[in-house]
């Protein structure tokens, strides 16, 4: 009886979530135009009914699917959670600039991270184009030298990581940014050296905003998060975390 009453309470909530609406892309068409205090001051209920109200919905929807690609991942539908970024900008690295993101986001990181630089799936919507996928961005020092030193200590795995065929079809490849020299204590004539160089470790699958304006959103987002699986195991893994 449990069982089938979860069952159909994920159900209802998968069905709370519809598409991301005309509006929700039109908020930040217009914040782009109107990027400053006394605009979105008057337009933040807007901005918690257009936008937050249906992140928090999508969120709900995903969940569910996140949790059976990986039990600790976070996925968290409240409008001031962790999983949902803040429209502010940090003002303090960007003085004289917008004070308001003109996308929304939501990052749904390892159970075990505090910040977005722990590894975590990625959902990005703009005007222009959406992207969703998986990995980690530019982790502090101790990780990323985890994660190099696993790439170079079973080459073979990496390679079954970036050579896997479904995340190929749905991402075209591992990419990010990384040095242009081989970073210290690492052999140059490595035979994964320019994936060592690395500072960034990331898949994502980029497509038009119509997309994420159907209820099936969820399904292509559930999809890509699957095929993200061999990554985001290693890396999890590589940083000694559970997946």
């Amino acid at each position: 009886m449990a069982k089938t009453a979860k069952t159909a309470e994920t159900a209802k909530t998968a069905e709370t979530f519809s598409g991301f609406s005309k509006e929700f892309f039109q908020f930040f068409s217009e914040l782009s135009a109107n990027n400053e205090r006394p605009w979105f001051q008057d337009n933040k209920a807007r901005y918690r009914a257009e936008v937050l109200g249906p992140m928090s919905s999508f969120i709900e929807a995903i969940a569910p699917r996140l949790a059976k690609v990986s039990p600790h991942y976070v996925a968290d539908p409240r409008p001031n959670g962790r999983s949902i970024f803040r429209i502010y900008r940090d003002m303090r690295f960007a003085k004289g600039g917008k004070p308001y993101k003109e996308h929304a986001a939501c990052h749904f990181r390892h159970e075990a991270g505090k910040d977005a630089h722990a590894p975590g799936f990625y959902v990005h919507l703009e005007p222009d184009q959406v992207l969703f996928g998986g990995g980690i961005w530019k982790p502090p020092s101790p990780e990323l030298r985890k994660i190099r030193e696993a790439i170079a200590a079973d080459p073979a795995a990496w390679k079954r990581v970036v050579g896997n065929a479904r995340l190929k079809a749905v991402f075209g490849g591992v990419s990010g940014d990384g040095l242009t020299r081989p970073p210290r204590g690492f052999d140059a004539e490595h035979p994964c050296i320019e994936d060592i160089k690395r500072n960034t470790f990331f898949v994502m699958r980029r497509a038009k905003p119509r997309l994420a304006r159907s209820a099936g959103f969820v399904d292509e987002v559930d999809q890509a998060f699957r095929a993200a699986k061999p990554l985001m195991r290693f890396l999890s893994r590589a940083v000694d975390a559970p997946f």
